[in-house]
């Protein structure tokens, strides 16, 4: 068994059936096969289960593709490491939840983009749960999210903190008047996103519970429908900033244990450290202390 051996089942397990792996790997299904066959024999196991659909993992099959997969990222590390010379540039792949990327990421951005012309960033937004898992299946070099994390697999480091306040109607006098409305409904992005957990615990806390949900995918439709007075949030106070000085909404302060939420940059503890992260990161950390100095 080597490496090529492993890439070939590592695709045929990815991609559900043979023909698929033999185009994705610019071979020929007979190839694919044979060396499935072979390693089937060496290994003493069958590894996939043939049907008219495709193909699937047995029970032997999904213990060996972890390290299938260990092995063709260890040689994508190694491609990349020898290619790496020190000078940042190439493909940057992360992630960001979206209201980081609202209040903080986009001056860092410029100013490393600015500073690092060769390098071609990709930033995708998504939920907390999402980043994580898509930073665990390497499909992202690594990601902002809600902290903590505590995944023994992942490195985390603390980058920025944000005070959290419940947003509402401008009507709304107080916390205590909001939570005494029977109809009152929480606006959310999508499950998965940390800050609507926090809130439905924060509530919760306060004996409301059972709430009804409006679920948007986008901050401007959280904004919107607040505005409208067809429910509560819970975003960053420094997010909310600009719709509180039009009047559009009214914020309530939370204590600071509720309210004091640390974002994180979380990236494959196995993972190679490209000279372009590794530049951003640096980028970020003396972007944000400027930014505390100056508060």
């Amino acid at each position: 068994m080597d490496a090529s051996d492993l890439r070939i089942f590592e695709a045929v397990a990815r991609l559900g059936g043979i023909n698929r792996a033999a185009a994705d790997l610019n071979t020929v299904q007979s190839n694919v096969t044979t060396r499935l066959r072979l390693l089937e024999e060496e290994l003493g196991a069958r590894l996939f289960d043939r049907g008219s659909r495709g193909v699937a993992l047995t029970a032997a099959g999904q213990r060996l593709l972890p390290y299938a997969y260990r092995v063709r990222d260890e040689i994508d590390n190694a491609r990349r490491a020898v290619a790496d010379d020190g000078v940042p540039r190439g493909p940057m792949t992360i992630g960001s939840l979206e209201t980081t990327t609202a209040i903080r990421l986009s001056p860092i951005l410029a100013a490393y983009v600015a500073s690092n012309p060769d390098v071609d960033v990709t930033l995708r937004a998504d939920t907390t749960t999402e980043l994580i898992q898509s930073v665990l299946q390497r499909g992202l070099e690594g990601a902002f999210v809600c902290g903590p994390v505590h995944h023994p697999e992942l490195i985390e480091e603390t980058i920025f903190r944000e005070e959290l306040v419940v947003m509402a109607p401008p009507s709304s006098r107080s916390l205590e008047f909001l939570l005494s409305q029977s109809n009152l409904r929480i606006v959310v992005l999508r499950a998965g996103c940390s800050y609507r957990q926090r809130l439905e615990d924060i509530l919760a806390r306060r004996g409301v519970v059972g709430l009804r949900l409006l679920e948007f995918g986008t901050l401007e439709a959280i904004f919107g429908c607040v505005a409208a007075g067809l429910g509560v949030s819970l975003l960053p106070r420094a997010l909310v900033g600009p719709v509180l000085r039009h009047g559009r909404v009214s914020i309530h302060a939370l204590p600071a244990s509720e309210a004091m939420v640390e974002t994180v940059f979380i990236r494959r503890r196995d993972g190679y450290l490209s000279s372009a992260l590794s530049a951003f990161l640096q980028q970020v950390r003396s972007s944000t202390a400027l930014a505390e100095a100056a508060e």
